[in-house]
This record gives structure tokens, C-alpha cells and sequence, in this order.
């Protein structure tokens, strides 16, 4: 059914101009349910103070998703709500004996096209435009190992207060590193959203929540119309 409905939108059966506006002609419930479940993340921060982390962002779509619902929900926080994404766009750099040997498990895989964040980072600046404050930049797209990336982002910004922030990396080491390394900057209602707490293709990510944060002490939560994805509120 996917693939019927990825061809239907590839055929001009709807005016270009119109496209968007009509993007739910084309929704799954699958993927209706994921963006319902991102939104549901952002609205549990609206009264959290920080930033709004992804790591393992990929082709951006829930990066983007969250430039929206900061547009409508909080279009004047600019300054004390930025949006970053993290990713290597490079794909899996190693894979630990602790994240198995399913399929998902080869380095390299989860890979983008090349200079892909140069392509989402326009993307990201054409939607800042129509929203209000266009002139500063609100987001930034930071490309690298985040054994790396993540400690020198900390350097540049040591302002950095987390709100939320989305685990979306698949493997075990830089899913542990991450959670240890903010862990500090974390406040108490900082939402963590996990894509695959539970999976056994990726059990690396819930051996790094389990060894960073301690199943018996956290509430992994989930909603009822996606099943997959997890998330946590810190310090309840």
C-alpha cells in the first residue's frame, strides 16, 4: 500500500501548487501516527525551558516537524528554544557486539545522499522564512560522530538547557555516550523520545537506557496508536 500510495503522489493527479495542502491525501496511518506522536513530545515541553535536541536525524522530517510546532505554539521563543539536529549523514560509523545481528546492523547502513545537509538545511531556512522572526536563524544542523560533535557543541553553547530530545540513532555506543554526556543538562521534565527502546533490531538502544538511566527508575512511556516509538519524562 506504501508503495501504491508513494506512486500516486509521484503522478501529477493533483496541481503542483496544490500538493502540499493536500499531502494527507497520502498519509498511512503509520506515518499519520508518528507525526501525531512527535507532536504529542512537543506538547509535553510547552512549559519546559530549553532546547529541542534530535540525534540521528536522518533526512530531517521530524527536525522540520518540530521547527513547525515551536512556529505555532511558540513563535517569539526563538533565543531560549533552538532546534538542533545531529547526524553523520554518513551512516552507521561501527556496530557493536551489543546491537545484535539483525538486518538493520551493517556499517554504513542509514546512510543519505551525499551533501544531503546542505539540502535540508535550505529546506529547514525556507520554512523558518514563513514563520514569524524570520531573519534569525533558529535551528542548526551539526554533522559529525557525536563522540565529537556533542562535547564541542557544549563548548560553543554552554547555555545548552535540554527539553526535549529525540534518540533516534539505533545503536548502542553513541546512544549511551549521548544520554551520559547531556545527562547534566537535562531539567526535571526534559521529554527523552526514543525510536527504538524495545526492539529487537536494535537492542543496543535499550541496553544504553538501561545502563544510563536505569529501567527501574524511569516510566517508559508509549501511546496507543504507535507502537514502536517510547518516551520518558526526566525526574517523574
Amino acid at each position: 500500500i506504501t508503495a501504491q500510495l508513494t506512486q500516486m503522489l509521484l503522478r501529477p493527479i493533483v496541481p503542483q501548487n496544490q500538493i502540499l495542502e493536500n499531502l494527507g491525501l497520502f498519509f498511512s496511518s503509520k506515518e499519520l501516527s508518528r507525526l501525531l506522536f512527535m507532536h504529542h513530545l512537543y506538547t509535553q515541553i510547552l512549559h519546559v525551558h530549553g532546547a529541542v535536541m534530535e540525534m540521528g536525524t536522518r533526512w530531517g522530517n521530524n527536525l522540520a516537524l518540530f521547527l513547525a510546532f515551536r512556529s505555532i505554539y511558540e513563535p517569539f521563543v526563538a533565543r531560549t528554544r533552538p532546534i538542533v539536529g545531529f547526524d553523520s549523514f554518513e551512516g552507521f560509523p561501527e556496530i557493536h557486539d551489543k546491537d545484535g545481528s539483525g538486518t538493520l546492523m551493517k556499517k554504513g547502513n542509514i546512510t543519505t545522499t551525499k551533501n544531503y545537509e546542505t539540502l535540508l538545511e535550505d529546506i529547514m531556512t525556507l520554512h523558518e522564512q514563513e514563520n514569524p522572526i524570520p531573519h534569525l536563524k533558529k535551528f542548526e544542523i551539526v554533522k559529525g560522530n557525536v563522540n565529537k560533535t556533542v562535547p564541542e557543541y557544549l563548548i560553543q553553547h554552554p547555555e545548552t538547557i535540554i527539553a526535549l530530545i529525540y534518540f533516534d540513532m539505533d545503536l548502542y555506543q553513541p546512544t549511551k555516550f549521548v544520554l551520559e554526556t547531556l545527562r547534566s543538562r537535562f531539567t526535571k521534565g526534559t521529554v527523552l523520545g526514543f525510536d527504538e527502546a524495545g526492539d529487537k533490531g536494535a537492542p543496543g538502544v535499550t541496553l544504553a537506557i538501561m545502563e544510563s538511566l536505569n529501567l527501574n527508575k524511569i516510566q517508559l512511556r508509549k501511546l496507543p496508536y504507535c507502537s514502536r516509538t517510547s518516551y520518558l519524562i526526566y525526574g517523574e
